[in-house]
Formats: structure tokens, C-alpha cells, sequence
């Protein structure tokens, strides 16, 4: 065994010759940290004890022992190394026995020392490519999969159980739920619990767009198709082949969008605007919204056909006031996140600002809870969230606008408002919690950006 150098890279040489043994450490000694073994209980021993980056053994040991045999046994290692073997005998047999033990490659006898030296560098980049591709799936499961739904509510657990057993398969999904209840979260969890993970997760908000730059959106454009097509343009669906695509505020799309949606999801192909072909595409499509699609059918305002072609598999995310038991949770996360992103030593929460938390209705749901602790754990002076850190609506103290629970409301605020008056400063609370963002604030009280910017026109609100 060698001396252990800071940052090199270690390899276990399992060879019963010593002086080829001996040769192997001179040449290698100063680019790996060495290990030596003469027999497969030596190179076992040290490989249980000892993380090993590469592992090369040569084929014919001491006692009839193979190098096949402790290939496999070093496989079954919580992280094997990457396996090289040496032989006298090459062949294809041999070679194809190594693989199927798990081998990166295999080098004859004599050694040709700097072909030996490439293999292992090879082998080593190949490890470390697998290493960076398997923290990279990590990160994405962590940031994507259900960890990041927080809650442990009995509506969770269903929830999390739904989407668990959906995942995997093609259903089509229809998310339903208030704004800010985390419709977009439980799409990517599906997403990215699927076998369609490795493809793209293509977003499209429907209420942000007019009627015909979300049908360019959607399905693509020819050049010259209309005023503006300067090129060519893929739509969302192709993007979105053979991964998923979300269809936010689905509710919000006109009567020609729909149309041309229901012969995607019923024939799988789109036609680019100013196209007379159809493209064949395979994406996934899971839909949202924050409206009552039933209401709509019933109205006239949805086709019904697209409703049940979007709804095989609906997913309910229930209103923040209806699973209060997870608000701990949610805040506790949320501080973390912050305290951290904003090196900030805010390390709790004092028990009148949580019970405070705890009462409010969240209008806002989940997102307006987060953006609540963002300013909080900004604007704390101390290393605990107190009372006064909270906006004043949260803390149950009469505010400009009305929002939160209708509970901290009197009689005499309703009896001098009417409902203009009262929609009127829901708006203007919203716009405020959300710093006049429009998007922000619509999505908020759960309506459409063109619906939130009628609504400021006709009630003349400020909203910058």
C-alpha cells in the first residue's frame, strides 16, 4: 500500500506476481493513491473498508482464484469501483464474461503500460460523468418530486398517493384547485415520477396570452402564416414530444383553441397555423385550473367533449384554510429556504405570530404563505419571526384592503361596503401583497389577467 496523496484518485491492484505488482505501483505512484492485493480476501477486505475508485485485477490469481469471481462480488458494493482486467488470455469469451460481470474494459498481457494508463483515465471519466448525471437526477427529484410538496394532512397523503399510482402511466390528468394551492408542483411531480422524466416538462399559462398567440403557442406557426410570422416557429406540443406538457388555467382558452385541443388529445397530431399538414407528436398533457370546468360545460362557456378528454384523472388540491395542520410544515420549510437564500439568521417563529398564521384564511394559499415568510424573514430584526414581522392582515389588525379571514372583519366594515366596494379592495390587497404585479395578484383572487385588468380599468385602481 502507498501513501495517501490529497485529491488523487484510487486504485486497488489485485496481482499475484509481485514484481509485476511492484511495477504497477512504481509507474502509477504520484496519479493514484495504490493499493496492493495478491488475492481476492485481501482485495475484499480492503474494499469493504475503503472507498476504491478503480479496481484492476488481473484474471489468474494465486489457489485457482478468478478475477470473474471478485468482479462479481465488488459489484454487489454500495458504490463499486469501475472494474479493469488484466489477462494473458484475451479473447472474446473472456471479454464478454467481463462485461457481464460488470467490467468497463479489459487489457492483455504483456502490459502495454500507457494503453493501461489511457484505459484507466477512460474508466475514470466514465465514473465521474455517472456520479455528476446521478446528483444532477437528484437534484431534480428533490426539486421536482414530492418532496417538494410539503405537507402531511390526511388531503396530502391522499394526494400524494394519487399521484404516485398516475405517474407512471399516459393518462391524461386535470389538476383543479384555488390559485396558489400548487397545481404547477403536483404537474412536474408527475412529470418527473414518470418514465417520461428524461424528456422536456413544457409550461404554457394559458390566461397570458390572446386567443391567437396562444394557438402560434400551442401548435406552431408557418412563416407568413400572419402579420408578424417572420419565421417559421415549433409549437409547445412538439417541444413537448415524448415528455409532458402543463396547460395552466386551462379555462381560460376560446372556442377555436378548443377545438383544435380536442383533435390533439384525440388523434395525437397538430397543424401548424398557416399549415395544411398534421404533425404527428406523443406528449403527455396534464391540465389546470382554478374555475369550476363543470360550471362552465353546464353555461356553455366549455365543450363538453374536451372536458372528458381532459378529465380522466382528476387531482384536487384542497384550500390551505382546509388543511391548516400542514401550515407548521409549510412555514418551517419556508423559513429555512429563505433564512438561507437570504443569509438571514432567522432560526423560528415566535407562538403569537404562528397562532396568528395559524387563524388567517389564506386567500393566497400556499404561495401567498411563502411570499409571507419571504418578507418576514427579511424584515426581522431579531432571530425569531415575531408578530410585528407579519403584514397586518395576518396578524388579524385592520388593513387598506380587506383579504384574509372574514372573520377579522365587523359588521360595520360589510354594512358600509357594497359588493363593488368589497371587490373593488380585494383587488387593491392583492395588487399590494403581490407589489402591483398583475399576473401575480390575478392569479391570487383566482382569476384571469385579462379578466384582474378589466376590472382596474372599470374601478379606476392604481396598480403600480
Amino acid at each position: 500500500m502507498t501513501a495517501v496523496h490529497d485529491n488523487l484518485p484510487t486504485l486497488l491492484v489485485v496481482e499475484d506476481e509481485k514484481n509485476t505488482r511492484d511495477g504497477l505501483r512504481r509507474f502509477f505512484e504520484g496519479k493514484f493513491d495504490i493499493y496492493l492485493a495478491a488475492d481476492v480476501a485481501a482485495a475484499m477486505s480492503l474494499l469493504e473498508t475503503q472507498p476504491v475508485d478503480v479496481l484492476l485485477t488481473d484474471l489468474r490469481l494465486t489457489g485457482g482464484e478468478e478475477g470473474l469471481d471478485l468482479l462479481k462480488r465488488a459489484q454487489t458494493l454500495p458504490k463499486p469501483p469501475v472494474m479493469i482486467l488484466m489477462t494473458a488470455y484475451g479473447s472474446e469469451k473472456i471479454a464478454v464474461q467481463a462485461m457481464k460481470r460488470g467490467a468497463y474494459d479489459y487489457i492483455t498481457k504483456p502490459l502495454d503500460l500507457e494503453k493501461l494508463e489511457a484505459v484507466l483515465l477512460r474508466a475514470l471519466h466514465s465514473r465521474q460523468v455517472e456520479s455528476e448525471n446521478r446528483q444532477l437526477r437528484e437534484e431534480l427529484d428533490k426539486k421536482f418530486g414530492l418532496e417538494n410538496i410539503i405537507g402531511s394532512s390526511p388531503a396530502m397523503v391522499e394526494i400524494y398517493d394519487r399521484i404516485r399510482q398516475v405517474a407512471p402511466t399516459r393518462a391524461t390528468v386535470l389538476i383543479e384547485g384555488e390559485s396558489g394551492t400548487g397545481k404547477e408542483l403536483v404537474a412536474q411531480s408527475l412529470h418527473m415520477l414518470s418514465t417520461r422524466k428524461s424528456a422536456r416538462f413544457v409550461a404554457v399559462h394559458c390566461a397570458a396570452l390572446s386567443p391567437q398567440l396562444l394557438e402560434s403557442e400551442l401548435f406552431g406557426h408557418e412563416k407568413g402564416a400572419f402579420t408578424g410570422a417572420m419565421e417559421r416557429r415549433v409549437g409547445r406540443f412538439e417541444e413537448a414530444n415524448h415528455g409532458t406538457i402543463f396547460l395552466d388555467e386551462i379555462g381560460e382558452i376560446d372556442a377555436a383553441t378548443q377545438v383544435k385541443l380536442l383533435r390533439v388529445l384525440g388523434e395525437s397530431v397538430v397543424q401548424r397555423v398557416g399549415s395544411n399538414q398534421t404533425i404527428k407528436v406523443d406528449a403527455r398533457v396534464i391540465a389546470a385550473t382554478n374555475k369550476n370546468l363543470k360550471a362552465m360545460v353546464r353555461e356553455g362557456k366549455f365543450r363538453e367533449d374536451l372536458f372528458y378528454r381532459l378529465d380522466v384523472v382528476p387531482i384536487e388540491l384542497p384550500p390551505l384554510r382546509d388543511r391548516r395542520e400542514d401550515i407548521p410544515l409549510l412555514v418551517d420549510a419556508f423559513l429555512k429556504e429563505f433564512a438561507r437564500a437570504n443569509q438571514r439568521k432567522v432560526t423560528g417563529i415566535s407562538a403569537d405570530a404562528q397562532e396568528a398564521l395559524q387563524k388567517y384564511a389564506w386567500p393566497g394559499n400556499v404561495r401567498e404563505l411563502r411570499a409571507t415568510i419571504e418578507r418576514a424573514v427579511v424584515l426581522c430584526r431579531g432571530e425569531r419571526i415575531g408578530l410585528r414581522d407579519l403584514p397586518a392582515d395576518v396578524q388579524g389588525r385592520p388593513s387598506a384592503g380587506l383579504g384574509g379571514d372574514p372573520g377579522f372583519a365587523s359588521r360595520a366594515t360589510f354594512a358600509s361596503l357594497n359588493l363593488e366596494d368589497m371587490e373593488k379592495a380585494f383587488i387593491q390587497q392583492a395588487l399590494k401583497l403581490t407589489d402591483g404585479n398583475v399576473t401575480e395578484a390575478a392569479r391570487l383572487l383566482g382569476i384571469s389577467r385579462r379578466t384582474l385588468h378589466r376590472k382596474i380599468k372599470t374601478y379606476k385602481i392604481d396598480s403600480k
